[in-house]
């Protein structure tokens, strides 16, 4: 192979190296690694797992979460709407996390999601249950959680199919993932190509944007904590 050839190859898989990182690059990116569901995993997701303190909003998570998000929220919820202590979301913080910037968090340190297949106009409107609801639960609540670094005025709640009232920002419902398995972290980002971090104001944070994955398949019904099959899915949400 003459010199001219071999620099031409070389600066082609250069430039389509970068074409392979969509909206970031974070530091630690292996091309080579997967998430086992089809897509490339981003690194910061498995080291970056601590949010960082920010000028803006006030306080962070603290410390790592007690336990996995509940499997299947929907199922918690009985005809009056009571939920146990363990699927109240009794906080949102805004803060911001390394690579992603703003975010916003429950009391576990876990980040929240929006769901391009919900509505927020006019009114706010869910559409993930079943199945979805098992992958992404709900953020639910039985009054006012406590908000730290998010508008009072952007936050309300929309009722689901099963009664319990599930919290908005910016009358975007808002939802947790059972790929995150540690506070502060993003998997779900680009999941599927509809599933965001959500910003404080309830825009998508758009920072960094890993090629589009498949979420993790639901938990079996006897195994809360880890996906069914340990692989990606091939459902829609």
């Amino acid at each position: 192979m003459t010199p001219e050839k071999r620099k031409l190859m070389v600066v082609g898989a250069a430039i389509t190296a970068a074409l392979t990182l969509p909206g970031c690059a974070p530091a630690g990116y292996n091309s080579s690694a997967t998430d086992g569901s089809g897509g490339v995993a981003p690194a910061a997701n498995a080291v970056d797992t601590t949010p960082e303190p920010t000028g803006e909003p006030t306080g962070e998570p603290t410390g790592e979460p007690t336990g996995e998000p509940t499997a299947d929220p929907t199922s918690t919820a009985d005809k009056a709407g009571k939920l146990s202590g363990d699927d109240v979301t009794s906080e949102l913080t805004g803060t911001t996390v390394k690579r992603m910037g703003k975010v916003v968090v429950n009391q576990e340190g876990f980040v929240l999601y929006r769901f391009d297949g919900d509505k927020n106009k006019p009114e706010a409107a869910t559409n993930c249950e079943g199945d979805c609801a098992k992958v992404w639960p709900p953020a639910l609540t039985d009054g006012k959680p406590e908000l730290k670094g998010v508008d009072a005025k952007l936050v309300g709640t929309v009722t689901r199919k099963d009664g319990s009232k599930q919290i908005t920002i910016d009358k975007w419902p808002v939802y947790t993932y059972i790929g995150d398995k540690k506070a502060g972290q993003w998997k779900g980002q680009n999941v599927g190509g509809k599933w965001f971090v959500i910003e404080p104001t309830g825009k998508k944070n758009l920072t960094c944007l890993p090629p589009v994955s498949k979420p993790v398949a639901p938990p079996s019904s006897d195994d809360k904590g880890d996906a069914a099959g340990g692989a990606g899915s091939d459902y829609s949400y």
